[in-house]
């Protein structure tokens, strides 16, 4: 047998094992692994950047510790074991039964959280899992998993529940897609497009494009000190992240006044946003490796504009009449662009507009006192979400401010070619056996059926 069909067998027979495991078994196994990334969140950060040469330490520590906290905090008290819940009106059941083996396949952003994450979700519901990580990963999860699996070890868990391709290439990732029960993929459109053709059940993802209007009645220090912190983070790598600012024709000067004071360069020279332009993108459109996850100040460097080392974020000024597309789409780096409206129904254009070019089915934010505004963005755009006077790179995943669930896997609907339009929690990995028992009187008259 070759080796993604020995670690699909050695999964099974881990998953027979675990799946009869009793909720606290299992929630002590699951608490467990966020506790180890959160415990040694400055070891794997360091490892992460030294490996992928992606973000920055202090970036990773704080998102490994949070999204530990909120995940496991989150899956708390959930039942994911036996009877989880009763319909009363319809004298129903529902039994939580796994869904076997899952494949996650992980991105090179986010090795570690994802790694996490999916794990927690994945053993929550009785369910095995096999990993197979990013090549320029691959010694950042090796040493996850080595700790992961020493810390669980404590405890009656299964050999095999947890593990990890010691080889990842494209070959391995897709076979391994191909013998699992269900894939969970987070990473590049390719990887993504190829778990939809896998023959196996898959949750993928799109790609992030996130527009942000600022309206009139909002705060815009409070939202640009927002924006700002969302965006540099982790040198603009998260899919969340803000990269095009709309605001108000008349307060254009002053949010750029604010922004400064929250450490953006502002830049208006059409030679230079094109510099920016060509370091951000290849000739193919595709891009540049040495801009992505990298600082802002790295960014204006390959592009050979010289800017103060205390910026964290490049705001170009946005013009959609003149400016190539490609400006437009995501980009993996601290650099937004900025765009002007005179009423607000022209914000919720641009902002429809710059996600047809790409990001359809992701998200949106706005700075916002106006609720008929705010659902009159909703309604507009084709997004899964839509974050209020908040940072959306902390928000869009889910947090202690707001209802969204708790993960690193933000689904984008049918927009984006997404199995969900939400985001990918514990429920997402679990079968559900519904049993019914006669319902009594219940049987509507034919008046009660036809009238009116």
């Amino acid at each position: 047998m070759r080796s993604i069909e020995k670690m699909i067998t050695k999964a099974h027979d881990a998953l027979h094992i675990w799946e009869k495991k009793s909720q606290e078994e299992i929630d002590s196994v699951v608490r467990e692994i966020a506790l180890t990334v959160h415990n040694n969140a400055e070891k794997l950060s360091r490892l992460t950047v030294e490996e992928t040469g992606l973000g920055n330490v202090e970036y990773n520590i704080a998102q490994d510790t949070r999204k530990s906290e909120i995940i496991w905090h989150s899956l708390k008290y959930k039942r994911s074991v036996g009877i989880i819940g009763e319909d009363k009106e319809k004298n129903m059941l529902l039994m939580a039964k796994p869904v076997g083996v899952v494949g996650v396949v992980l991105p090179v952003t986010i090795p570690v959280t994802n790694f996490m994450s999916n794990s927690m979700f994945a053993l929550k519901c009785g369910n095995s899992v096999i990993h197979a990580p990013h090549p320029s990963a691959e010694k950042t999860i090796a040493f996850t998993s080595q700790l992961v699996l020493e810390a669980i070890s404590r405890f009656d868990v299964p050999e095999n529940l947890i593990q990890v391709i010691e080889k990842p290439s494209k070959e391995a990732t897709q076979e391994l897609m191909s013998r699992v029960n269900v894939v969970v993929a987070t990473g590049g459109m390719g990887m993504v497009k190829a778990a939809y053709s896998s023959g196996r059940p898959a949750y993928g993802v799109g790609p992030g494009n996130v527009q942000v209007i600022i309206d009139r009645d909002a705060d815009i220090y409070d939202a640009a000190k927002k924006i700002i912190a969302s965006r540099s983070f982790n040198h603009g790598i998260p899919c969340a992240s803000e990269q095009a600012v709309i605001v108000p024709e008349e307060e254009y000067e002053n949010i750029i006044k604010a922004f400064k004071q929250n450490g953006a360069h502002y830049i208006e020279d059409d030679k230079q946003i094109s510099k920016i332009k060509d370091a951000l993108f290849d000739e193919k459109g595709v891009l540049s490796r040495e801009c992505i996850g990298v600082s802002a100040c790295q960014v204006a460097k390959n592009a050979g504009i010289d800017i103060g080392e205390d910026i964290i974020i490049l705001l170009l000024k946005g013009d959609v009449k003149t400016q190539d597309p490609l400006l437009r789409r995501e980009r993996l780096s601290p650099v937004s662009l900025l765009y002007k409206y005179k009423d607000f129904s022209q914000a919720v254009e641009l902002a429809a507009a710059n996600l047809d070019i790409e990001g359809t089915g992701h998200s949106v934010a706005i700075h916002s006192n106006n609720d008929e505004h705010i659902r009159k963005l909703a309604e507009a755009v084709y997004v899964s979400r839509v974050i209020v006077n908040q940072p959306s790179n902390f928000t869009a995943g889910g947090g202690f401010s707001i209802g969204f669930a708790p993960t690193t896997t933000l689904g984008c609907g049918t927009w984006e070619n997404n199995i969900l339009s939400e985001n990918l929690t514990y429920k997402h990995l679990m079968n559900i056996t519904r049993i019914g028992y006669p319902i009594e009187d219940k049987i509507p008259t034919s008046e009660e059926i036809w009238g009116k």
